[in-house]
């Protein structure tokens, strides 16, 4: 009876060693199941971020088309379902450092949507009576409350006693929009070019500064 009475108490003993080890077990098999579903989670709601930026980000194409010897279209596409509103077309060749025509617009452009004008005078401005070769072409616009400027869109051209002969785009990716100033009305880092889109012509002082 002793005996017996020894062995139940070292049991009972026992008990909560492995209450213990069997908590262990369960807490360590939920930690793992917890980190897969946090990995998980994490990569959908990465996804999903990345969707939305896709679709709202604002991104712009722009075309040049040649419609006769006297006409030139100019069509700015909005491929984001964001709508923005234009403020600026910049015209450079791409032999200089400024641009050679810049006007100002206060257009909206829904997002999907493509907005038009033309573009012979502007582009005759930039070119001269008498071109052969690339320009680029910029639009400034706002959208969120911030300013955006899109990257240079390249075409060859050609131009003789004021007429339009050819306009060819050139197949070169273009970079993403860049904020040139944000919400809150401060201006962000940027280049010599992306000043010169967001405050006009300046100094080779200030260029050093930028670059």
């Amino acid at each position: 009876m002793h005996l017996r009475t020894a062995s139940f108490s070292i049991l009972v003993e026992y008990i909560p060693v492995i209450a213990t080890v069997v908590t262990t077990i369960l807490s360590v098999v939920l930690a793992r199941a917890t980190l897969r579903y946090a990995e998980a989670s994490d990569k959908s709601l990465a996804l999903a971020r990345e969707e939305f930026e896709r679709e709202w980000s604002p991104e712009l194409h722009i075309k040049v088309e040649k419609v006769s010897v006297n006409e030139v279209k100019l069509i700015v596409t909005n491929l984001a379902r964001i709508s923005v509103l234009l403020q600026m077309v910049q015209v450079r060749k791409l032999s200089q450092a400024v641009p050679s025509e810049r006007y100002f617009l206060n257009e909206p452009l829904v997002g999907g949507m493509t907005w038009m004008e033309s573009f012979w005078k502007r582009l005759t401005v930039a070119t001269g009576e008498t071109f052969d070769g690339p320009i680029a072409v910029s639009v400034t616009f706002y959208a969120s409350g911030r300013l955006y400027r899109t990257d240079w869109f390249r075409f060859q051209v050609g131009v003789k006693n004021g007429g339009i002969q050819h306009i060819d785009a050139s197949n070169i990716a273009a970079r993403r929009v860049r904020v040139l100033v944000g919400r809150d009305g401060s201006p962000m880092p940027r280049r010599e070019m992306v000043h010169d889109a967001a405050s006009g012509p300046i100094n080779k002082e200030e260029v050093a500064a930028l670059s």
